[in-house]
């Protein structure tokens, strides 16, 4: 098997969450515990028990690591080395902390920093994001730039899949693109429940405070490599790159094609609170590439005795 591993970013957190992880694997509630030390709060009783705060992004960033971190742990007595690793947006810090880049105290910190500054820039700058459905991206880009140059502060931020690129930016301002793509032909538009306009120039102020924060930090080599969503190739400058994702678009499906051909992936593993990214995968790159998707006690037990039958 060439495995490639899939780490889930922000957006599909919610109550509960590996709930059933927690209570049956220690491997997993060790690793939960280890952030509860660290973030200084009971991590797995906010999961079960606050919604509020798990839509929160000071909250849900040290939430989704801790969970993607721990589903890895849990299965790495009977996983192969990944050929290589990808997250989306906050996902790329769980990618770099399993391939040994970060290590696991220090990750859980900086995404509890990130985290901080990200919802205060997104209260100070209030915005909204929409998925816009369509395979004529080019029509998306050229309309919102058409609006930059007509002084509108919306803008590209998440080319998910060949046909779903995310937009944001001010809400009038993403009303406004969302009228022009509808008279363009643009049927489906959905609105996303974030707290701000994410991969966006209106994030400068948390980029400016990651700055600080990540400037006394070192990072380590990464056992393999480690793809970027924000420059399509594997992580290179760890510090400038990291500092870019926060107000420049993620382009997943780009660096999931590119690490699929590259290191000749067969078979990709997503780890994290939903299946989203294995639902992407097989439009960027087909039904031929396994998936597995790890969530929950169910999925865990399933991708654990297929990794123990094929040796």
């Amino acid at each position: 098997m060439n495995i490639g591993i899939l780490m889930s970013g922000q957006g599909a957190q919610k109550v509960g969450m590996a709930a059933d992880l927690y209570a049956e694997v220690p491997a997993y509630r060790a690793t939960i515990d280890e952030a509860s030390a660290i973030l200084g709060y009971d991590l797995q009783a906010e999961v079960n028990m606050n919604g509020h705060k798990l839509q929160q992004t000071a909250y849900a960033q040290a939430a989704i690591l801790a969970m993607s971190v721990g589903i890895y742990r849990a299965l790495a007595d009977v996983l192969p080395q990944p050929k290589a690793a990808l997250g989306l947006s906050l996902g790329e810090y769980s990618a770099l902390t399993i391939a040994g880049s970060f290590n696991f105290a220090q990750a859980i910190a900086i995404v509890r920093d990130r985290g901080a500054y990200m919802q205060a820039a997104g209260e100070a700058h209030p915005g909204k994001m929409v998925a816009a459905m369509t395979d004529d991206q080019a029509l998306i880009t050229k309309t919102l730039q058409d609006l930059v140059a007509a002084g509108k502060k919306v803008y590209p931020a998440n080319y998910n899949t060949f046909n779903q690129l995310v937009f944001g930016g001010v809400t009038a301002d993403v009303d406004t693109a969302m009228a022009a793509l509808t008279d363009a032909g643009v049927n489906r538009l959905i609105e996303l429940p974030v707290s701000g306009a994410f991969h966006t120039p209106l994030l400068a102020s948390a980029a400016a405070e990651l700055t600080g924060r990540l400037a006394d930090e070192t990072f380590g080599e990464s056992a393999y490599p480690v793809y970027s969503n924000t420059t399509g190739q594997v992580f290179d400058d760890v510090h400038a790159t990291l500092l870019k994702q926060i107000v420049a678009p993620t382009f997943f499906a780009q660096a999931l094609q590119k690490m699929v051909a590259d290191e000749q992936i067969d078979t990709l593993i997503e780890f994290g609170p939903s299946d989203t990214l294995s639902k992407f995968a097989r439009k960027i790159v087909g039904k031929e590439v396994k998936r597995y998707n790890v969530n929950d006690l169910a999925s865990y037990e399933k991708l654990r005795a297929d990794l123990v039958a094929q040796g």
